[in-house]
């Protein structure tokens, strides 16, 4: 018997704007994944061909999404692992372990093992990464063409001076976090 052992991570926790995303994938040992690494040590192009092989040579990947008016209601780390437990739910076979990057483990009915670093340590754990990087990257591409004077397709909605200036600007539109200090200071709501 197989045993399978999913790794879990999520994108979108420090931004100002957008979703969080969380990724779930459990590998298949017979069809190793060179490269696999923490997303944030890659660059985008990287990202992007890794996530096709990722895509191609899982046994299994989920993705799971929570939006802005949710984090501001339950709070982002609430959100983040909402996420986590959403993608582990929807994998299938169900794994016999989940692995899970950071120290907070999201609710599962297998077991969870958290790993501080674990995108960089854990080879699934650094698929979800990229997973769950490429997916949120490529939503907030698609709120830049809604939004288009707020630069998501530069910054992807974390605090940058531009996404600041911007912000103090034109006030935050819907996809912005409203609970988030700098956009709850401007007072506009």
């Amino acid at each position: 018997m197989n045993t399978h052992i999913a790794g879990v991570d999520e994108a979108g926790r420090g931004p100002l704007a957008g979703p969080v995303v969380a990724a779930a994938v459990i590998l298949d040992p017979a069809h190793p994944i060179a490269g696999l690494s923490d997303s944030k040590k890659l660059s985008a192009q990287q990202r992007e061909r890794l996530a096709g092989h990722i895509l191609e040579r899982a046994v299994s990947v989920a993705v799971a999404i929570i939006e802005p008016d949710v984090i501001d209601r339950i709070n982002i780390l609430q959100a983040s692992l909402e996420a986590m437990a959403q993608a582990i739910s929807q994998l299938e076979p169900v794994p016999d372990l989940v692995r899970v990057d950071g120290n907070h483990a999201p609710r599962s009915a297998v077991p969870v093992q958290t790993m501080i670093g674990g995108d960089g340590l854990d080879a699934a754990i650094g698929a979800a990464s990229i997973i769950a990087k490429t997916r949120r990257d490529a939503l907030m591409i698609e709120l830049h063409q809604h939004y288009p004077d707020y630069g998501f397709d530069r910054h992807k909605g974390y605090p940058t001076r531009e996404h600041l200036a911007v912000l103090e600007r034109l006030g935050p539109c819907p996809a912005h976090r409203r609970s988030f200090r700098p956009v709850r200071q401007l007072g506009l709501f």
